[in-house]
């Protein structure tokens, strides 16, 4: 039996971060994957969405080419063209992740794992069993596409995320059943790509964790590109007998029933948990999520657990640094816990949506007195030449201490943005720092300044 110092049960942005970073600090390390290096994340989520939301975008580019003085005179668009582009960049990742296994002599051992009591784990494959012991298990087994009773998934016109990547066909019309951020990066690719979108949100507004204005400003934004939304509503039960979807709405004004090809069910996320061995080694486990400390350690000793699995936001780089932070505490390094009031969350539909810290509802809920500022982005140079004036970038302060309590942002490019406010709060910078922090013009990352300026009235460009 092959023995490790760790052994990483999942190989997703949780897994192969933390299996990494247990080889540097020179452990010997293992990780056990049943399908692909990378993940969800790599393979059937963040990367490869992003190639074909750019393929969206460069469509729409051309369809305006007008607007930036350009005669465009003849284009289309080869739907599995751009499935197979967005498939190739996936592909290339997961290979990135194997070279970063071979670099860091992280064994790969293939299959379905199991932990075992007494620090073991178990891996089938093609019906064989191997055994494997470990100082150390860490659980990074993620997540799937929750499923609602009455949005059973076929596969075929009811589907996940997994098949809304890989349609082989494009349909005329869909049903986008929540508004998190995979529905709307899905709702925005389709309808972008000429397919009929409809949005229906259980919430009374569309991406609800998000400030209230930003909601607004994506409905508005949404909307002007042909995409129906529908809030308070609720899918009751869905038809497949018949050539599409027949799907039964219930919303405030009563039932209504709406046709279409396909129907993505996008209401969240269920954690893989289940048949992986935590019952018989007696790791306890909470609606769904395994319960950890603040170093990611389970109720048994040795065994840990860290991202979708945990209690923490369901998000990549949470997931990595979670792993980072359980094993250097392993290696008996000086760690503190994480922030998790200081992890950004990140929408890559047109226009972006990027925020950290309190939205103005929380902020006043808490009982700060708030200093609130706002820079819209048709005020911005840089976001007219480019033809992306849509949005804006808000801002709040604690008015007493100056404390940044939380940046909300929706606009073009806004994604590589929110790391400013991230790196400011976690410095513990003031408003005043951030203003007189000269900024680049003409760029996109100016209205930061300009909302914080905003918020202590010293704006110059509103």
């Amino acid at each position: 039996m092959s023995a490790y110092d760790i052994i990483v049960l999942g190989t997703g942005p949780g897994g192969y971060v933390t299996a990494i970073r247990a080889a540097q600090l020179g452990m010997k390390t293992a990780v056990v994957e049943k399908e692909s290096l990378g993940g969800v994340c790599l393979n059937w989520g963040c990367i490869p969405t992003k190639a074909l939301l750019k393929s969206a975008q460069v469509f729409e580019y051309l369809k305006h080419a007008s607007d930036y003085g350009l005669t465009v005179n003849a284009y289309d668009k080869d739907f599995n063209a751009v499935v197979n582009r967005s498939r190739n960049v996936a592909a290339g990742m997961s290979k990135g992740v194997q070279f970063l296994m071979k670099k860091n002599k992280i064994d790969v051992i293939e299959g379905y794992g199991k932990i075992l009591p007494g620090k073991k784990v178990a891996v089938e494959k093609d019906g064989k069993i191997s055994e494997y012991q470990a100082k150390h298990i860490i659980i990074a087994t993620g997540a799937r596409s929750r499923e609602l009773p009455a949005l059973p998934q076929d596969g075929q016109k009811v589907i996940g995320y997994r098949q809304a990547m890989t349609l082989k066909k494009q349909p005329k019309e869909m049903i986008v059943v929540g508004s998190g951020a995979i529905g709307i990066e899905f709702a925005y690719f389709y309808n972008a790509m000429g397919t009929k979108v409809t949005i229906v949100e259980y919430l009374d507004r569309i991406v609800p964790v998000e400030d209230e204005e930003v909601s607004k400003q994506l409905e508005r934004s949404f909307k002007k590109s042909g995409i129906t939304i529908m809030t308070q509503a609720e899918v009751t039960k869905v038809d497949t007998s018949g050539k599409g979807v027949s799907a039964t709405i219930k919303t405030a004004k009563g039932e209504e029933t709406l046709q279409a090809d396909v129907v993505l069910s996008a209401v969240g996320i269920k954690t893989n948990i289940e048949n992986i061995g935590l019952e018989e080694v007696g790791i306890a486990v909470d609606r769904d999520k395994i319960l950890v400390d603040d170093f990611y350690q389970t109720n048994m000793p040795g065994y840990y657990a860290i991202g979708d699995v945990t209690k923490g936001p369901a998000l990549a780089h949470v997931a990595s640094a979670e792993g980072i932070l359980c094993v250097e505490k392993i290696a008996g390094q000086q760690v503190t816990p994480l922030d998790y009031g200081n992890i950004p969350g990140c929408t890559y539909c047109s226009p972006e949506i990027a925020s950290v810290g309190l939205t103005e509802a929380q902020a006043k809920e808490q009982g700060y007195d708030i200093k609130v500022g706002k820079f819209p982005f048709s005020a911005s140079g840089k976001a007219q030449a480019g033809g992306n004036s849509d949005g804006f970038v808000k801002v709040i302060f604690d008015a007493k201490y100056g404390e940044w309590l939380g940046c909300h942002m929706i606009g073009a490019g806004v994604t590589d943005m929110i790391a400013e406010a991230v790196l400011g709060r976690k410095l513990e910078t003031t408003g005043h720092e951030v203003l007189k922090a000269v900024h680049p013009h003409p760029t996109m990352s100016e209205a930061v300044m300009e909302a914080v300026a905003d918020a202590y009235d010293e704006v110059i460009h509103l």
